[in-house]
């Protein structure tokens, strides 16, 4: 299958490029700017996909312009599916990554796709306003959303708070500062994430929305915790005002069972990485680097 992939120099499309790779398909990285859409529609109709994933996004909730949250992923998304809908045929899927903090937050827990969407920030507002803009693309373009709930791995900026926290333990820093350590929210591994997004290009049903998550949150607490048992080292937490959101989704779980009831019907389920082998692995890969 020859996939075209925006975002392919992010952190997920990394891994993404890497696991099709490895599984036989071709991936053909996009290269024009989403928000220039002549240039796009020309890469497109050259590349003449069989398939699309689309992660291309401002993805960090506390990027400094707010304008850029919703001319990258809301215009530069409606410009990919205008060019994609110039193709003399469709691709056979076309794979939205939005976001689980469309949902907000919601006394509902796990919270499954039937969840009304409660945007609190301009990051999950951009994603639920592409993902009602796509809907207008419905009768001409196969596509299928996707709400990831929160995933690391290595390799992910350290702007994230996981992949913070894992260098200053790899550092053994004596101290770190971070927001609020009580938000709960799931820290699966990006190979799962990457995993269901290749199933879902060949089993997802158009015009469907999947969670992607494994129903599994954790607390701050309990990562700051592991990662001082797996690292022999203890660290001096500073909660910073400054990493306070006033907007902060507090607890953010996900149900995993439509996307794991279709994949039990069509291909494997895979089961969810334990955060602790996530940890070790970004731990030693760390480690190795600063040494």
């Amino acid at each position: 299958m020859r996939i075209l992939l925006t975002g392919a120099d992010g952190f997920t499309g990394r891994h993404f490029a890497e696991l099709a790779r490895s599984t036989g398909h071709e991936v053909v990285p996009l290269a024009a700017d989403l928000t220039d859409r002549e240039a796009l529609q020309r890469e497109v109709l050259k590349t003449v996909p069989d398939a699309v994933v689309h992660l291309a996004a401002i993805s960090f909730v506390g990027h400094a312009d707010d304008n850029a949250f919703y001319a990258v992923n809301v215009i530069g998304t409606m410009n990919l599916l205008a060019a994609l809908a110039q193709l003399p045929q469709a691709p056979s899927r076309v794979l939205l990554a939005s976001s689980a903090n469309v949902y907000g937050n919601c006394e509902a827990s796990p919270i499954a796709e039937s969840q009304p969407p409660a945007p609190v920030n301009h990051y999950a507002m951009s994603k639920l306003a592409m993902e009602h803009m796509a809907h207008t693309y419905a009768g001409r373009l196969p596509i299928v959303i996707t709400r990831p709930f929160n995933y690391t791995g290595p390799g992910q900026a350290v702007n994230f708070v996981i992949p913070k926290l894992v260098d200053h333990f790899a550092r053994r820093a004596p101290s770190i500062a971070l927001g609020n350590l009580h938000v709960e929210r799931e820290f699966n591994d990006v190979q799962l994430v990457c995993s269901d997004y290749l199933q879902l290009l060949q089993y997802g049903e158009p015009g469907e929305t999947y969670n992607v998550c494994s129903g599994q949150p954790y607390t701050l607490r309990h990562v700051i915790d592991t990662l001082a048992r797996i690292s022999g080292h203890q660290i001096e937490v500073v909660v910073d005002p400054a990493f306070v959101r006033s907007n902060e989704v507090h607890r953010l779980c996900g149900d995993p069972n439509k996307l794991q009831t279709l994949l039990a019907r069509k291909g494997p389920v895979l089961d969810a990485l334990p955060l602790e082998d996530t940890l070790r692995r970004m731990l030693t890969i760390e480690v190795n680097l600063s040494s």
